[in-house]
């Protein structure tokens, strides 16, 4: 039995099961909203919730696409009691979680959140090239219209005051400096593109796509500002064996079985720009031909 974790409506995954369904493998999707209660039966674990049921030791491979596996606690008036119990059930709930990711997986929800410094100091220990970046509260060492910079954490959406709208922190280019000191921001060496390189990586393979972002103003440093009237021409990729070898290392050292790839060519570099393990990877997919949700299927 195929485990599936995602968010309600996600795209992606409802692709992938019309695959598993052509394939005739069973499988059970969980959502973000689900709350687990963990139970026996005949010395057999078995979560339940209001929307689905199973044994822990029925499920043979595991796909954490998005959101996570949520469990229901039990409270106790005595402050006492309740503080014992809610630990020994984190641990018990900690015992389901990792046996679920010792079997056949597709990423894991324990390090589906990966830290950017941590992984461009790995990408530069594979031998991947990296743009120049540190990190600063003020532009002193700032040099103007050849730094970028972006945020430290994964993609950024805030909410904003318009219920219908909301805001996304996209890489920009620091056009002048700030007199002011400010909180501690990521700044990286602006690097001249030929094109944008977007992978998808499965246990060892990769399928990549040129993005060709850099004739267009509103794409030419973020290609995510998607220009709908004129979109980029995307195209598929071969990149260099030895950048692919280089990325699997860096993906076996971040304990990364799947996730997408960002890269940009310069002349005859090529440099590693983030991974983001649960990225949308099905427009690409689908752009090229390369029926990534057949070959997750094919996997689980």
């Amino acid at each position: 039995m195929i485990l599936i974790i995602s968010n309600n409506g996600e795209t992606t995954t409802t692709k992938v099961i019309k695959n598993l369904f052509e394939m005739g493998k069973p499988f059970i999707r969980i959502h973000e909203d689900e709350f687990f209660d963990i139970k026996t039966d005949k010395k057999r674990i078995f979560l339940v919730s209001e929307k689905n049921k199973f044994f822990l030791d029925e499920i043979t491979s595991v796909w954490y696409r998005r959101g996570g596996l949520k469990f229901k606690r039990l409270k106790y008036n005595n402050e006492s009691v309740n503080n014992h119990m809610d630990e020994t059930q984190h641990w018990l709930e900690d015992y389901v979680i990792k046996t679920l990711e010792s079997k056949k997986t597709i990423n894991k929800q324990s390090n589906s959140h990966v830290n950017k410094l941590f992984v461009l100091e790995k990408a530069q220990k594979a031998g991947l090239n990296v743009p120049k970046y540190f990190l600063a509260e003020n532009t002193n060492e700032v040099v103007v219209n050849k730094t970028i910079t972006k945020a430290l954490t994964e993609n950024v959406i805030l909410d904003t005051i318009s219920k219908n709208s909301d805001a996304i922190i996209y890489t920009s280019i620091i056009e002048e400096k700030e007199n002011e000191d400010f909180f501690i921001t990521f700044f990286q060496e602006k690097i001249e593109k030929d094109f944008e390189i977007r992978s998808f990586y499965l246990d060892g393979k990769m399928w990549s796509t040129a993005i060709i972002s850099q004739n267009d103003e509103q794409t030419k440093t973020d290609f995510r500002k998607y220009n709908d009237k004129k979109p980029n021409r995307k195209v598929r990729y071969q990149l260099p064996k030895d950048i692919e070898e280089k990325t699997h290392h860096l993906m076996q050292s971040l304990d990364l079985s799947c996730g997408s790839i960002d890269f940009i060519k310069s002349g005859d570099n090529f440099f590693f720009l983030e991974v983001n393990p649960v990225g949308q990877f099905y427009g690409l997919s689908t752009m090229c031909n390369y029926s990534l949700e057949k070959e997750i299927a094919k996997y689980l």
